[in-house]
């Protein structure tokens, strides 16, 4: 789950991590007297749940009204990444001379939480980690110990000479550290944090993501979830039982067993095809989620073919099978369909889906290549 920035920074403020002054407006009207009352130069920022809002446009320094109102009728309505821009935070303009990034993430091979920090802040971390990853130093912390005073000031020593500033980052780190711990987080990241002319330590922007398996203790903190229409889906999904991300391609896959699922979209990308999704129907027997993960399916618009595969153990195939023509009797849908049923009542799967005159084949390498030549023949007409 991700927050807005503004979200994240009022995480920080209430742990004593110190943040810009900011309004989150929502109109045009808001953000001239956002700025009015903050007092120009502000800078107003799209809030989406995307990165690159800077280069798409979604930030905009203003330093006079004209400006203001200019940047905001600019950015409110506009599109980044398929997020319309809905509010935006109008922040009290800052004097800054150097720009550092710090951040946290779970590292799974160290089994602990991975401390980031670089000099070169202000930029998207992941192009420094491609064109000079020697510049984002990593450290370790020990999950028994936590951030130390040692470590924290290891840290800070390698951003910083100055020892004022050293001691504002020792204790900004160790603040930073509680945060991610106590709200389960996955990632927070400070983008810039930047040295004032007062010679202060700030954080000009803010990142936070969280860990959606820990949400049920974390009932503050799934009050901010904005779910985008595919997490919609996702959500409607799990509670019918089924287990579904959505991809980019246009073959949509049916499985059972999320091992399997993961095989099946392996295949097609072998075949030169593109899964639409992972779609995982369990192990249950209920004729009725074969019906909702065909509608789930179709829902997509980039779906030219389904490819069913189904390999019965708990999940009977002829359940699956009575599924599945339910399905299309209600549907009525053109697209094609390619189905591979093996286990469980097999027999009487293949043959109530023969009686429906759908294509059935033997082996998961036939519903892979069928399913994409039926694609491309989609693509032909």
């Amino acid at each position: 789950m991700k927050i807005h920035e503004y979200q994240a920074k009022e995480i920080f403020s209430r742990y004593g991590i110190p943040v810009t002054n900011e309004t989150v407006c929502y109109s045009v009207a808001e953000v001239i007297d956002a700025g009015t009352k903050l007092g120009l130069p502000v800078v107003v920022k799209a809030q989406v749940h995307a990165g690159g809002r800077g280069k798409a446009g979604g930030v905009k320094l203003a330093r006079t009204q004209e400006e203001l109102k200019a940047a905001a009728e600019a950015i409110l309505g506009m599109d980044i990444k398929g997020y319309k821009v809905e509010k935006v935070l109008v922040a009290q303009g800052v004097k800054f001379n150097s720009e550092f990034y710090v951040g946290m993430t779970i590292d799974r091979n160290t089994k602990s939480v991975l401390f980031m920090a670089s000099a070169e802040g202000g930029v998207e971390i992941e192009e420094v980690a491609k064109e000079n990853p020697d510049a984002i130093h990593k450290y370790s912390i020990d999950p028994d110990l936590g951030m130390t005073d040692f470590l924290a000031r290891k840290i800070a020593f390698g951003l910083f000479s100055d020892f004022n500033l050293v001691k504002q980052a020792v204790s900004l780190f160790k603040k930073l550290y509680q945060i991610f711990i106590d709200t389960d987080a996955s990632l927070v990241e400070i983008n810039p944090l930047v040295i004032t002319d007062e010679g202060k330590l700030l954080a000009l922007d803010g990142k936070m993501n969280f860990d959606d398996n820990a949400l049920y203790r974390q009932i503050d903190i799934e009050k901010l979830n904005e779910p985008t229409a595919d997490e919609l889906k996702e959500i409607e999904a799990k509670e019918k039982g089924l287990s579904y991300i959505r991809l980019d391609g246009t073959i949509g896959c049916m499985v059972n067993g999320a091992g399997l699922a993961m095989a099946t979209m392996d295949l097609i990308k072998h075949f030169g095809g593109n899964p639409a999704n992972f779609l995982d129907i369990g192990g249950s027997s209920n004729p009725r989620k074969v019906v909702d993960a065909m509608n789930l399916l179709l829902s997509d618009k980039n779906v030219k073919v389904v490819m069913i595969n189904i390999f019965g153990g708990i999940t009977r195939c002829d359940d699956v099978a009575r599924g599945l023509v339910e399905a299309l009797d209600t549907m009525k849908t053109d697209i094609p369909v390619v189905v591979r049923l093996s286990g469980t009542n097999a027999k009487e799967g293949l043959e109530i889906i023969h009686k429906a005159n759908l294509p059935v084949v033997q082996t998961m390498s036939q519903a892979a290549q069928e399913a994409i030549r039926l694609c491309r023949d989609c693509n032909k007409a």
